[in-house]
């Protein structure tokens, strides 16, 4: 495909081959095939995907700073997302005026004082946790972080306990599973008389809301609703500018989001960092030495050698949107290339190197750095899943002599969202 240019739009060069062809590419290894298609055709180019049609991707940190900085009436998220499976109510879905309402009122819970008071969720969770780990044999952490992550989530943010925090805990993970494959392949969602997997999946949406009713239900009478830390109750108590409420269908739709989006994501990147240090001795015997800064700057290291989300999308609103060189057309979808920025030399000298240092003085350009997206489609809890990501390390490393090793790095592998360490980020612990 050579660069596209009619009267209304300039497309950036890409492949021609078939859509299947280049599809199956990115499903084999969506980083190798961005990484294949920078070198043959530059900062920017323009592929054909099944489920979001023509797609220009960006590489260019000028131009994805422009992308976001983009008002979301001229693009905003595409049409085929996650709010297609988690619900109307939810962040994926919601556009515009209602947007920016519904983010108002959840921005409070991720900040300051309230976000403090999730850290000894996060710790005792992560003790729980890690009791039961083998010492001296390898082991997958993947498993484990998925629980903590998920038990952190339910505690902190549905206020679960009890009844109601079992079944959660049973039923989310396979349901957001079922429901990430149903977004990236609504098909199958086809009605089938009560059978497959779009009616599975119904069957646990329906669960899910009947114990979130019932949790709504008790701090709707809890005369200490209040004092209380957890999301659910803010939701609960919080009002929009004209004094009305959240409903409960958007209160529901929007702690699954927060769930869908914080839940395997924060496992991933922990599961990495056990990967990444067990392979870097000398920043592991430093972290253990206690050094706050150096455990911050780590975490943003892994996060941009090994983003968990590869790629953020918008999808173009206006009937012509102008960003950097190109002209793009309405409906057409366009991405800002994670995984490439962090691998962007000029951004990151010799950026195939684990270095933690090189986020221990200023910090790296904001539009260069971008595990969490960007503008106002930014993930709102990203404050959140650092301090759960600092918490959870600073841990393991105070309980736990993590062994290095001088295996080979794990493969990614992809998850379907998030790509992951092949192996599950193999450990091998001893208990101080």
């Amino acid at each position: 495909m050579t660069a596209t240019t009619t009267a209304h739009a300039v497309l950036p060069d890409g492949p021609n081959t078939p859509r299947l062809v280049q599809a199956l590419g990115f499903a084999i290894s969506r980083r190798d095939t961005m990484r294949r298609l920078r070198r043959r055709y530059g900062s920017a180019f323009t592929v054909e995907s099944l489920n979001l049609g023509r797609m220009v991707m960006l590489a260019d940190p000028a131009e994805v700073r422009e992308l976001f900085q983009t008002s979301p009436e001229l693009a905003d998220t595409p049409d085929a997302n996650l709010g297609s499976v988690l619900g109307p109510g939810s962040f994926f879905a919601i556009t515009g005026d209602e947007h920016r309402r519904q983010r108002k009122l959840l921005t409070p819970p991720f900040h300051g004082r309230r976000l403090r008071a999730y850290e000894s969720i996060v710790e005792s969770e992560t003790a729980r946790e890690t009791k039961s780990w083998p010492e001296g044999r390898a082991f997958p952490v993947m498993p484990s972080t998925m629980r903590i992550t998920l038990n952190v989530i339910l505690r902190a943010v549905f206020g679960a306990e009890g009844t109601e925090l079992d079944e959660l805990r049973e039923l989310l993970p396979r349901a957001v599973k079922l429901g990430s494959v149903l977004a990236v392949l609504p098909v199958l969602r086809r009605d089938l008389g009560g059978y497959g997997p779009g009616a599975r999946f119904d069957r646990y949406r329906r669960r899910y809301d009947e114990v979130v009713d019932r949790l709504i239900d008790r701090a709707e009478g809890d005369p200490r609703l209040a004092d209380r830390d957890d999301i659910l109750a803010m939701l609960v108590q919080s009002r929009y500018d004209d004094g009305s409420p959240m409903s409960r269908d958007q209160i529901a739709d929007q702690l699954l989001t927060l769930l869908t989006a914080g839940h395997e994501t924060t496992a991933t990147t922990l599961a990495w960092a056990v990967e990444r240090l067990r392979r870097h001795p000398r920043v592991l015997d430093q972290l253990v030495a206690g050094d706050d800064d150096l455990l911050d700057a780590t975490l943003m290291e892994v996060q941009r050698v090994r983003p968990v989300i590869e790629i953020t999308a918008r999808q173009v609103r206006a009937d012509v949107l102008h960003i950097g060189r190109w002209t793009l057309p309405r409906r057409t979808v366009v991405t800002a290339c994670i995984a490439l920025l962090h691998d962007d030399e000029t951004l990151f000298p010799d950026p195939g190197r684990f270095d933690p240092d090189r986020f221990a003085g200023p910090r790296a350009d904001t539009y260069g750095w971008i595990p969490f997206g960007g503008g106002v489609r930014r993930c709102i809890g990203a404050a959140f899943a650092s301090l759960e990501m600092r918490v959870v390390l600073r841990t393991v490393l105070r309980d736990f002599v993590l062994e290095p090793t001088t295996d080979r790095p794990e493969r990614s592998h992809s998850r379907g969202i998030a790509v992951a360490p092949a192996r599950g980020g193999l450990a091998v612990v001893r208990r101080r």
